[in-house]
């Protein structure tokens, strides 16, 4: 086809929205403005920072981090014409193109902080790429979790 299509999201933490931060819908939107287009070639990285405001004027930032990833090409089938063999119409290779699609990641947090999200969304990025035998949940929560030492407690 055209290679257009839809953005879906494929994982998502929390999983299931917190009362005071919303899961902002419609973001697939957001991580590709220009639409979802396949790609004869792999597009180097990106990662942009917008922010989004929600009904009671609160700003969400948004990093979003997009990478291309191949897709398996799907042969057409062939199918035989006016009574011809199909064995005759299959014996021809097809070279079909490679693709490429976009894949983004994306944090939102009510704090700015664009070079932390840079740096934790490419961490990420990393870990996922490298097929590293990490459990992405225990980054995520590694990433959001912080201890703040009691006052003259041990540090």
């Amino acid at each position: 086809g055209s290679g257009d299509g839809q953005g879906q999201i494929l994982q998502r933490f929390p999983e299931k929205d917190w009362e005071d931060n919303p899961f902002p819908q419609g973001i697939e939107l957001f991580c590709q403005p220009s639409g979802w287009q396949l790609f004869t070639e792999r597009n180097p990285p990106t990662f942009f920072v917008a922010v989004l405001t929600d009904i009671n004027s609160e700003r969400h930032y948004c990093a979003c981090f997009t990478f291309w990833e191949a897709v398996e090409s799907v042969q057409p089938q062939s199918h035989p014409r006016n009574g011809e063999e199909e064995e005759e119409e299959s014996s021809s290779p097809v070279q079909l193109a490679q693709l490429f699609a976009p894949k983004s990641l994306v944090l939102v947090s009510r704090l700015d902080h664009a070079e932390v999200f840079r740096n934790s969304l490419g961490l990420i990025y990393t870990i996922y790429v490298d097929g590293l035998s990490v459990s992405l949940e225990n980054v995520i929560g590694n990433l959001l979790t912080c201890t703040i030492p009691i006052t003259g407690g041990a540090q």
